[in-house]
């Protein structure tokens, strides 16, 4: 059975993927709430994946999960650089294993804040009450 790993997508991660012909593997979840890029796994690339990565699981959907952070955001890096979700992409992923280790090592001391604009919101605070 293949397995997959699911990459959140945020606006500017749906902006990087324009024309790169993966914009048709994007799926829904949660009534559209959430996007996701679910990229099928090859075989190889999970041994490699569940060697390097020891909290790394797979769970009843197939999914390849509990993978660190960092890992995604590699992956996420060589899908918009290849243009591709094909092995090549798994090749350059795992040939940065060290690296990725490296961050993950750090993430499980400090989780940085997810990069969100709040310039909407700073704004409606300098006015907390509005009028009709």
């Amino acid at each position: 059975m293949a397995h997959f790993i699911a990459i959140l997508l945020d606006d500017k991660r749906l902006d990087a993927l324009k024309g790169t012909g993966l914009e048709d593997k994007i799926s829904d979840l949660f009534g559209g709430a959430l996007k996701a890029l679910n990229v099928e796994v090859p075989e190889e690339a999970e041994k490699g994946i569940m060697e390097a990565f020891t909290a790394a699981r797979i769970d009843s959907r197939g999914a390849i999960t509990d993978v660190p952070i960092a890992f995604n955001r590699v992956l996420f890096e060589e899908i918009v650089k290849h243009k591709s979700i094909g092995k090549e992409v798994f090749d350059s992923v795992l040939a940065r294993a060290d690296e990725i280790k490296e961050a993950a090592a750090k993430e499980s001391t400090y989780l940085p804040p997810p990069d969100i604009d709040l310039s909407d919101v700073e704004e409606l605070q300098k006015k907390p009450y509005q009028s009709a």
